[in-house]
C-alpha cells in the first residue's frame, strides 16, 4: 500500500487507499470523516509509514 502522488489533500493517504482498493478516494475521506477519533490516530499512523508510489 502507498500514499497517492496525485490525488492528495493532506498526505495523501485516503487517496492512496482508495486507489489500492480501486474505490472513490471520497467514499474513503467519508469513513474517515465520519470515524474521526479512531480515523485520526491510524491517519497518523498510515501517513508515517506509507511509501509515495513513484509511477503510475
Amino acid at each position: 500500500m502507498w500514499y497517492a502522488g496525485r490525488d492528495k489533500s493532506i498526505q495523501g493517504v485516503c487517496g492512496g487507499i482508495a486507489e489500492f482498493l480501486g474505490i472513490s478516494s471520497f467514499g474513503i475521506r467519508l469513513i474517515f470523516i465520519l470515524t474521526i477519533p479512531v480515523s485520526f490516530i491510524i491517519y497518523i499512523i498510515l501517513a508515517n509509514s506509507l511509501d509515495e508510489i513513484t509511477s503510475i
